[in-house]
């Protein structure tokens, strides 16, 4: 490649230096074999967004911060075909017709797409990049996302079967929590994981991997995380893994954790477990069964055991902010425990978000179930008194 590029420049006489010639060069390779100017952006470990507003306009986040960068494209033209290069990498389109699209890189980074008529300025391009190396939950203890208690916890619980949800906003670290998680599954299980767009990096050997399909030009063809969670079901999985709970997948995905399916997992928007519970009865209602609210209720706190709830704050970090058991019904509402949380007591000059995390005192009930598979976990770990 560097041979015809050198002689190209001969015969146009362009004047460039050692390093302008490697630039050239590499930009060339880029827009040849990989994705142009995001290519930078994309080996640069310490950018985990990109966020592309029209040709002319790119923001990276950083450490939780977001910053401009000096990456352009060409024209609007010439960021169409990078876009168009991702999305039919995984047998999906974008135009007129279908101007929004759900796609992933190579490496399970998510990406989305608005192009016109839906982006008045140009196309919108958002790219939620995925490290190389799966976040272990050592790693997460390590940047205080939780504590080495909280952690024993989960871990157990994991180990134990007990279904869990992870509940947090935008960007707030489910994926990443959900991953780590993972690693504390039998080997022996078979897994199953239905998402949107398959982003999951599963530590185990067993993994059977599904993703939802969009409808075709006709309007046809498409499956939806609900088709997939029923053939899961006839697939012989020990856990089902959702990507992420938004619709009316939601009811078969409890049926499925009341059925055998103990310890499966899923990820729900909502800012706290109370609000986790409130959007599931949402969905389950979006599938359109008649059901009484009691019913939904008591499908809930049969099927979920524990909730984590994660939070992404001002300051960018993540943090785990409640360890939340549901411990039955009692009338027509779903009883709760907090068994941790995180306490924030204020902000620093430089904007950094200051807390700490705290035991309520509450001692789970599955630490029966825990016990019974060999795992014991000190009772001073729920101690308020004692620092985590």
């Amino acid at each position: 490649m560097l041979k015809l590029v050198t002689q190209y420049i001969l015969v146009e006489r362009l004047a460039l230096n050692a390093q302008e010639l490697q630039d050239f060069v590499s930009e060339i390779l880029d827009e040849m074999t990989g994705l142009g100017p995001l290519e930078p952006l994309l080996k640069d470990p310490s950018i985990a967004d990109i966020l592309i507003n029209g040709h002319e306009c790119v923001y990276v986040e950083r450490g939780g911060i977001l910053e401009p960068t000096g990456v352009r494209f060409k024209d609007e033209q010439h960021l169409l075909r990078i876009i168009n290069k991702i999305v039919a990498a995984v047998g999906r389109r974008v135009d007129e017709s279908h101007p929004m699209c759900d796609a992933r890189l190579m490496d399970g980074s998510r990406v989305n797409v608005a192009v016109r008529p839906v982006a008045v300025d140009g196309p919108l391009m958002s790219i939620r990049k995925f490290s190389k190396k799966p976040l272990h939950l050592a790693k997460l203890v390590e940047v205080n996302a939780l504590r080495p208690q909280m952690a024993e916890l989960l871990a157990a619980a994991v180990k134990a079967r007990v279904t869990t949800i992870i509940s947090g906003g935008t960007g707030s670290g489910k994926t990443t929590m959900l991953n780590a998680l993972s690693a504390f599954i039998s080997e022996k299980e078979r897994l199953l994981t239905i998402e949107d767009a398959a982003e999951l990096q599963l530590q185990q050997p067993h993994v059977g991997r599904m993703e939802t399909r969009p409808p075709n030009i006709e309007g046809k063809g498409e499956i939806r995380q609900r088709d997939l969670v029923k053939n899961a079901l006839r697939m012989r999985p020990d856990r089902v893994i959702l990507g992420e709970c938004r619709g009316e997948e939601a009811f078969d995905m409890l049926q499925a954790m009341n059925t055998g399916h103990e310890g499966s997992m899923a990820t729900i928007h909502a800012n706290t477990p109370r609000d986790a519970i409130s959007r599931l009865e949402q969905m389950i209602g979006m599938a359109g069964l008649p059901m009484t609210i009691a019913s939904i209720r008591g499908q809930i706190a049969s099927a979920i055991r524990l909730i984590v709830q994660l939070s992404r704050q001002s300051d960018g970090k993540r943090k785990v902010t409640s360890i939340a058991e549901i411990t039955g019904l009692e009338g027509d509402i779903v009883q709760m425990q907090e068994i941790y949380k995180y306490v924030r007591t204020g902000t620093a000059p430089d904007g950094t978000v200051q807390g700490h995390f705290q035991a309520t005192g509450v001692r789970p009930r599955f630490l029966g179930e825990l016990l019974a598979m060999g795992i014991k976990i000190p009772g001073s770990y729920f101690d308020p008194s004692q620092p985590l």
